[in-house]
């Protein structure tokens, strides 16, 4: 493959997460925003062990679902920001593992504890109480980031997410 073609399939790939991301959240929007939420898309963080174009993927994603947040500009902003920082961290310390389910279990605790900058978004906009917020927005990523745990360590038995 050609280098041009290498790039087109990257950026594909990418395209692909993200519409699947933003699709998801906005076709589940009664549940994919608020103080109490449970965002399935979020599941599609878990990629990021695998290959770093993922953080862009689910960044991208999180930017065009969080248009439709009551929140607004705001959401889009500080929301895909805290994505890309939760995505970062959770690549960096998978990389250090070989085991995928180790791997997997970091992101799902690092993006579950990255839920304070939803929790201090609320708050701050919506006068929201901090702590209880972050308790149910937490609480609603580590069943999403769980559920799409089993789900990517079940695809990735059947085929090379890496690549």
């Amino acid at each position: 493959m050609t280098k041009t073609n290498v790039k087109a399939v990257e950026l594909t790939k990418i395209g692909i997460v993200a519409a699947l991301y933003a699709v998801l959240t906005v076709a589940l929007s009664f549940m994919s925003y608020g103080a109490i939420q449970i965002r399935l898309s979020e599941a599609f963080n878990n990629l990021v062990v695998f290959n770093k174009r993922y953080i862009w993927a689910v960044t991208l994603g999180c930017a065009l679902a969080n248009i439709w947040s009551s929140l607004g500009a705001v959401d889009v902003i500080f929301g895909t920001l805290g994505t890309l920082v939760m995505t970062v961290i959770s690549r960096y310390l998978s990389q250090k593992v070989k085991s995928v389910p180790l791997k997997l279990a970091i992101t799902v605790v690092i993006c579950t504890l990255m839920m304070w900058s939803v929790a201090l978004e609320l708050h701050l906009i919506s006068n929201a109480p901090f702590w209880w917020t972050y308790f149910t927005v937490a609480l609603g990523e580590f069943i999403s980031m769980t559920i799409g745990a089993i789900i990517v360590w079940m695809v990735s038995q059947k085929m090379d997410l890496t690549k």
